[in-house]
């Protein structure tokens, strides 16, 4: 074989050899990062669920001041009838 064979040989080489730690790192890096990225979105995901659950309540919330408002209501309509049936009262015992 002719010597520039030999030459491109030892080029590719050492070109294989300085390049394949590099990039051993960058893929060992990119894994790191993955796996980083996988945990936070566990953790992100694990928020969520308690986010969720503790806004779930908001619509039974939502229901009791309906419902409280409508109590505030009827009270009130009966305070003013227990107030006609005082004022009555009141006029017949006086006469």
């Amino acid at each position: 074989m002719p010597q520039a064979v030999y030459v491109i040989w030892a080029i590719l080489l050492v070109v294989v050899i300085l390049a394949v730690p590099y990039l051993v790192s960058l893929l060992h890096r990119t894994y790191r990062g993955a796996r980083n990225i996988e945990k936070y979105m566990e953790q992100m995901n694990t928020a969520g669920g308690g986010i969720a659950s503790n806004t779930g309540h908001i619509e039974a919330l939502n229901n009791s001041i309906t419902t409280a408002t409508t109590i505030l209501q009827v009270a009130g309509e009966i305070n003013s009838k227990a107030e006609t049936v005082k004022k009555t009262l009141s006029s017949r015992t006086t006469n």
